[in-house]
């Protein structure tokens, strides 16, 4: 059977924004052979898109072999744009990975039930978008092979790193992200291994899901222990979501480049983080609901819910552009004054500039409409749309620092070229390929949360109609 026959757990949905996941709902055991069937049998589509994305890996692989080889002035970086495609596309993918860490564990501190339906998929997110990010800045030392000189480590010559340097910085940052999603993904997961192997069709697959589940069995006191380490890493986690993007902008924010030197850039790139990640959410999340008939586990209410919360961040993220200009101006430094009102908006890459206050600004303003945060369609240009936007804010804010600093006699122009297109376009097909290894070996969906929401309800309402 292909995923695309794949039984729907058939759940009504309700004209109110309720959780609607009660209403003539099936079983707890119909709704977990409904989540687990794609682990079980793959579609023509599943394989097709598979062999795309393994074709983009094998171009990211040959072109960072190229560049590996014979070295990065392959890529279109000069003097004085040193940083450019490698570090935009770091900043990228790193903010991307964000909306999972939020959606995972700043939801469940608050309490917010529906994100069992979300976020597996948003987690998955987090560590494919972080293995991505990890990989720019090796490859922009121009030496990959001495990475492990950005870690303190007992050395014979008693040779440090510069922790002055934002490098080491990154390798924290990420490190550290990347080890507490990983835990709180996979802890998260325990329950519904289990799931799988005890419905799993072959002995080797009962197995090896059964190695994962790590004796999981369900009782009272695993479930009490279990409830513990995943509010304990979700509060580990959280901070994250602040600090890792901060120190990122801090790369930038030390320089005394105009454009750079700018006190607003945590808060401000924090924000752009987690609204490029929750358009990733949504970029793949649709397709997912509609491939496995998952739209009564993921609802209209779900996404209205997500497409609220980039509201709100795009309108954040429009206040931070619109103060930092106004800092500028205000400051009457002429570097300053020249970035902001010249450069950016009127300079070589204006067009980028505007596209980019065009989708980032006001595209998100359709979410105004209950309608169009409900409607599949909408939800997935916006998003692909702020995904684009968010990347050329990114470049912008690194090229057009670098490319016009405080002397005219320095000023060059930056291009890429094939080889900084060709990682680019690679990092999607990197990306792609690890999302659909796990679309085919681990459950989309957090059943465990789901069933425990479902049963929530039912006792609630049971308890209404008893009142009543």
């Amino acid at each position: 059977m292909s995923a695309a026959a794949l039984p729907s757990p058939g759940i009504a949905q309700p004209a109110s924004d309720e959780w609607p996941l009660m209403r003539g709902d099936p079983t707890d055991a119909s709704l977990t052979d409904a989540v687990l069937a794609p682990l079980w049998h793959s579609s023509p589509a599943w394989w097709a898109l598979f062999a795309f994305s393994a074709a983009g890996t094998l171009l990211l692989l040959g072109t960072v072999a190229y560049t590996v080889m014979v070295g990065i002035g392959t890529w279109g970086n000069n003097i004085p744009v040193a940083w450019a495609f490698a570090i935009t596309n770091f900043v990228w993918w790193i903010g991307i990975g964000h909306a999972g860490t939020f959606i995972s564990a700043f939801l469940l501190l608050l309490n917010q039930k529906w994100r069992g339906s979300i976020n597996r998929v948003a987690e998955a997110m987090t560590i494919f978008a972080l293995v991505n990010a990890a990989l720019f800045p090796l490859l922009h030392l121009g030496r990959p092979w001495f990475f492990y000189w950005l870690v303190p480590y007992p050395a014979t010559m008693n040779v440090w790193p510069n922790f002055k340097s934002a490098l080491p910085w990154d390798v924290a940052a990420v490190t550290t992200y990347f080890t507490v999603s990983l835990l709180f993904w996979f802890l998260g997961l325990v329950p519904d291994l289990a799931s799988a192997r005890d419905r799993a069709p072959t002995l080797l697959r009962r197995r090896v899901y059964g190695v994962f589940a790590m004796g999981w069995r369900g009782s009272g006191f695993q479930w009490q222990r279990y409830r513990v380490a995943y509010v304990l890493l979700a509060g580990l986690a959280t901070p994250l979501v602040i600090s890792v993007h901060s120190v990122v902008s801090l790369d930038f924010s030390i320089a005394q480049l105009p454009g750079w030197h700018s006190t607003i850039f945590p808060p401000y790139f924090v924000v752009g983080a987690i609204y490029s990640g929750l358009a990733m959410v949504l970029i793949l999340l649709l397709p997912v609901r509609r491939a496995f008939h998952l739209s009564g586990i993921i609802t209209e209410a779900h996404l209205n819910a997500i497409a609220k919360l980039m509201l709100a961040m795009g309108l954040m993220l429009a206040y931070s552009y619109v103060i930092e200009t106004f800092m500028a101006w205000y400051s009457a430094d002429a570097a300053e004054r020249y970035t902001y009102l010249v450069g950016r908006p009127f300079g070589p890459y204006a067009v980028a500039y505007w596209i980019m206050t065009v989708l980032n600004v006001l595209s998100p303003q359709l979410f105004w409409s209950k309608r169009l945060r409900t409607n599949t369609a909408a939800l997935f240009l916006v998003s692909v749309g702020i995904l684009t936007g968010m990347w050329m804010e990114r470049f912008l804010i690194i090229v057009t620092s670098l490319n016009r600093d405080f002397l005219t006699s320095s000023w060059h122009i930056y291009m890429p070229t094939w080889v900084d297109w060709g990682i680019l376009a690679g990092s999607f097909g990197l990306f792609g390929f690890l999302f659909l290894l796990f679309l085919r070996f681990v459950p989309s969906v957090a059943i465990s949360e789901v069933k425990s929401l479902r049963l929530e309800l039912a006792s609630r309402r049971r308890a209404e109609s008893s009142h009543a």
